[in-house]
């Protein structure tokens, strides 16, 4: 499983974050099989990295933060 040290919003610190889907082609909710989700190992925080291909997210940030509840 893929792992990267960034900084967590919710812990105030860095945090090692897991990809959520860490095999080539095994996310079921990117169009290229890259799962752009990263959830902190200490929280469960998701980091959400790199641009949707869905033309509506065009726009969004190339970061995201989201709290998993």
């Amino acid at each position: 499983m893929a792992e990267i040290l960034r900084s967590c919003q919710d812990c105030g610190l860095d945090r090692q974050f897991e990809q959520l889907h860490g095999l080539a082609g095994s996310c079921p909710d990117a169009a290229d099989g890259q799962c752009p989700e990263w959830a902190c190992v200490a929280c469960g925080a998701v980091l959400i990295m790199g641009l949707s291909s869905r033309p509506m997210l065009a726009a969004a940030p190339a970061v995201v933060f989201d709290r998993v509840a």
